[in-house]
């Protein structure tokens, strides 16, 4: 009889070619620093070695612990930015879904939010609301909603004109619609949206964190921080620590969505 593969196999298969890839890419690094530098002074401040990052910003505690805290407050900002931008966006969509007039009355105000440059935002939150968590968590705000938006609105209205039809030959009236029609249909590409607006809070969290110059610490300030110091090591460590917030909140929202919808899915075979 035949057997299929492993599941162990399907995982291995999956995950060992962006392992090999990063692999590759420490070598490179390597091999670049040991070409480009011929003295340590020098590879310290423009490009240390992979080890030389882990150790400077990992393994002495004092400097560990700089970092974590402020990535935490980073991370704060984020999360409630994206929170709210889920909120408001997912919001705007239901009642740009309702009809073609609020659509095209509100539609291209979130065009606008969407070519508004961070830098021009940042400063105007700050003059407007200070420096407060306030303005940090608007301008996250600002840069993360489009994508829920128009992500939101496609799939509320993919519905296929024949479901629509058999609502209204049952009866079924606009809200019924939405409910059972209309937004668990929409639910894969407003998690797309999801996942594409949560890097976008992380980057904008960062990006704001350079206009602000009292309050918490955020990530984004060690980062100018270790700029100006030419602290390139604890800079590299600083980074890969944004890269890996950003990546956990965006396998998280795929596990969600997953999850979601495969329930949605049981739901609807089981008839309730």
């Amino acid at each position: 009889m035949h057997r299929g593969r492993p599941a162990w196999s399907g995982r291995v298969s999956k995950t060992l070619p962006p392992v090999l890839v990063l692999g590759l890419l420490i070598g490179v690094w390597y091999l670049t620093s040991k070409v480009q530098f011929d003295n340590q002074l020098s590879r310290n401040q423009f490009q240390p070695y992979p080890h030389d990052v882990v150790r400077k910003g990992f393994l002495i505690s004092r400097n560990l612990t700089e970092m974590l805290r402020s990535l935490w407050q980073t991370a704060q900002v984020a999360l409630i930015g994206l929170a709210l931008a889920i909120a408001i966006g997912v919001f705007l969509a239901l009642l740009m879904s309702l009809a073609r007039p609020i659509e095209r009355t509100l539609y291209p105000y979130a065009v606008v939010l969407q070519t508004l440059p961070i830098v021009a935002i940042t400063p105007m939150m700050i003059i407007w609301f200070g420096s407060g968590q306030l303005s940090r968590v608007s301008v996250c705000v600002l840069i993360a909603i489009f994508p829920i938006i128009t992500n939101s609105l496609f799939g509320l209205k993919a519905a296929e004109r024949g479901q629509r039809d058999l609502f209204r030959l049952h009866g079924a009236g606009r809200a019924i619609r939405l409910v059972k029609l209309d937004v668990p249909g929409s639910l894969p590409a407003m998690f797309t949206g999801f996942r594409i607006s949560s890097g976008l809070s992380v980057v904008g969290a960062i990006v704001g964190e350079f206009f602000f110059k009292s309050g918490a610490v955020g990530i984004g300030s060690r980062i100018q921080t270790y700029t100006v110091r030419s602290e390139t090591a604890k800079l590299m460590a600083a980074i890969s620590m944004t890269a890996v917030m950003g990546i956990v909140i965006f396998l998280f929202f795929g596990w969600l969505a997953n999850r979601v919808t495969s329930s949605w899915r049981s739901d609807s075979v089981s008839g309730r």
